[in-house]
């Protein structure tokens, strides 16, 4: 069995406090994944908006976001000016590069990625896309490797803004397997649940989260597991490490996305879809477009 592990760094907070907690779980059993940075202002308090729509403030209780992830993420950028990440925690950024992790870009501004970046100018998008890129690049010495849409929030005309930037491969979207799309680097796929979307659903809370997560694996093939810094390296830390030493004593290995490149991908498309547990729509891999 083996598992890519991508991790999504979106906020402050998460860079702070949660990814010297990721980087000591790792290095504890030896592990390498893929971090995915998000580097500009954190402004992620600005989705509480969406607590309009139904579906996101379910998600909201069923995964308890107060205690989760912490009042100051939840109105980050709201009550006071969102900070610039990458000039204020450099140090935790190249903390994770010196570990010998792989470095992608995620995005400049989480939440306006993630609300408006398919309906805004490209000329914006591309700016965003630039700014994260050369800031990791000032910050690290070295570009960005990889990159990962926020929420898998993306679109074929996304895909195409990229080109240039020298990426090795993109995970923006969900569905299984690698494939090569018609525009940028090969696609991997992310098919297992997230902890938030699993979590409150069909009786799935902490004490089963592990058992669900080992259900959908495929014990033939490799999966990717999308984590995140603010919830496993923060609440969720033990349930990670406990997840984590199950897999490995039952002979699994955990690998960064990138050593899931296949050498000729098979051609694929993205599209819209959803996943359950989701708010929304987001890019899925063509051959599960639609599936709910």
């Amino acid at each position: 069995m083996k598992l890519g592990l991508r991790i999504d760094v979106d906020t402050f907070r998460g860079t702070r406090d949660g990814v010297p907690e990721l980087l000591r779980i790792l290095d504890a059993r030896g592990i390498r994944g893929s971090f995915f940075l998000t580097v500009g202002p954190d402004n992620m308090g600005r989705h509480l908006r969406r607590l309009l729509r139904p579906t996101f403030l379910r998600k909201m209780l069923r995964s308890k976001a107060a205690s989760t992830y912490g009042w100051d993420i939840l109105l980050r950028g709201t009550i006071w000016p969102g900070p610039i990440i990458h000039q204020r925690l450099g140090d935790r950024l190249r903390d994770i590069d010196q570990a010998g992790h792989e470095i992608g870009m995620h995005a400049w501004d989480h939440h306006r990625w993630q609300v408006a970046a398919h309906r805004l100018p490209k000329e914006i998008v591309l700016k965003e896309i630039t700014q994260a890129h050369h800031a990791i690049a000032e910050t690290l010495g070295r570009p960005p490797t990889c990159t990962a849409a926020p929420g898998w929030r993306c679109t074929p005309e996304i895909l195409a803004l990229r080109k240039g930037l020298g990426y090795h491969f993109a995970s923006d979207c969900r569905g299984h397997g690698v494939f090569q799309p018609s525009d940028g680097p090969p696609q991997i796929c992310v098919n297992l649940p997230t902890w938030d979307e699993a979590v409150g659903t069909g009786g799935i809370d902490d004490a089963n989260f592990n058992d669900h997560l080992r259900s959908c694996m495929k014990e033939d093939g490799f999966d990717v597991l999308t984590i995140h810094a603010e919830s496993e390296g923060g609440a969720k830390a033990a349930l990670f490490e406990q997840f984590l030493d199950q897999f490995i004593a039952d002979g699994g290995e955990v690998v960064p996305l990138g050593d899931l490149l296949a050498s000729d991908p098979e051609p694929g498309t993205l599209e819209r879809g959803h996943v359950p547990g989701r708010d929304g729509w987001l890019a899925v891999r063509g051959s599960i477009a639609g599936n709910t």
